[in-house]
């Protein structure tokens, strides 16, 4: 139906908006998380990504930090060495409040939409909208695309058509259950980086 309606064109445009996309979940995955390990603890980026691999593939099957959350507690307590009061505040309180990757998503898609639409933004206003999507996602239940829900408010505060969600549809899918691993990875790496700065990591 989307081809059909906008014809091969929005093709082009919705590959550039995944591969935005990807390429921000990959500098937060590889870049800013295993800085955050590095900085605030003595454990090998290596014994981190390989303690929580169970949780990745939990989170991009079911593409819900929610229903990922045993798993996540799980692993970073008994693989990772992270002490069970750390570990169930720290990773219960990112399920909810940590969405990296649905903020960076829903930036990046209003800044998308406005421009399929002609729609001026100034680099004030795409400034705010990154604030306003790091608050927005806050809320976002994590539940699979659950960040479409919070989009909506996000493109109507900065006068984007909302009809345009549902070309976001057509792909989103895949980009939420990439999402999902980035938002699973933060927790961990905080829970990592608050047991790393109280010296409480089990070996």
């Amino acid at each position: 139906p989307i081809v059909a309606n906008l014809g091969f064109d929005v093709l082009m445009a919705l590959g550039a908006y995944c591969v935005t996309v990807l390429l921000g979940l990959a500098i937060i995955q590889l870049v800013i998380y295993p800085a955050v390990v590095r900085v605030f603890s003595p454990m090998p980026i290596r014994t981190f990504f390989r303690g929580i691999t169970q949780v990745q593939m939990v989170a991009f099957s079911s593409s819900s930090s929610a229903a990922t959350l045993p798993v996540t507690i799980a692993n970073v307590r008994d693989k990772l060495g992270v002490p069970a009061d750390i570990t169930g505040c720290v990773c219960a309180m990112g399920a909810k409040i940590n969405m990296d990757g649905t903020a960076m998503m829903q930036a990046v898609a209003t800044v998308f939409l406005a421009q399929f639409y002609g729609t001026e933004l100034s680099l004030v206003q795409q400034a705010s909208i990154v604030l306003t999507a790091v608050v927005a996602a806050i809320g976002t239940p994590g539940i699979p695309s659950g960040g479409m829900v919070m989009l909506v408010i996000v493109l109507t505060t900065y006068g984007v058509n909302p009809a345009g969600i549902a070309m976001i549809l057509a792909v989103d899918r895949v980009l939420d259950m990439c999402r999902t691993i980035v938002n699973v990875t933060g927790d961990a790496a905080v829970a990592v980086a608050v047991a790393g700065t109280e010296k409480a990591l089990r070996p």
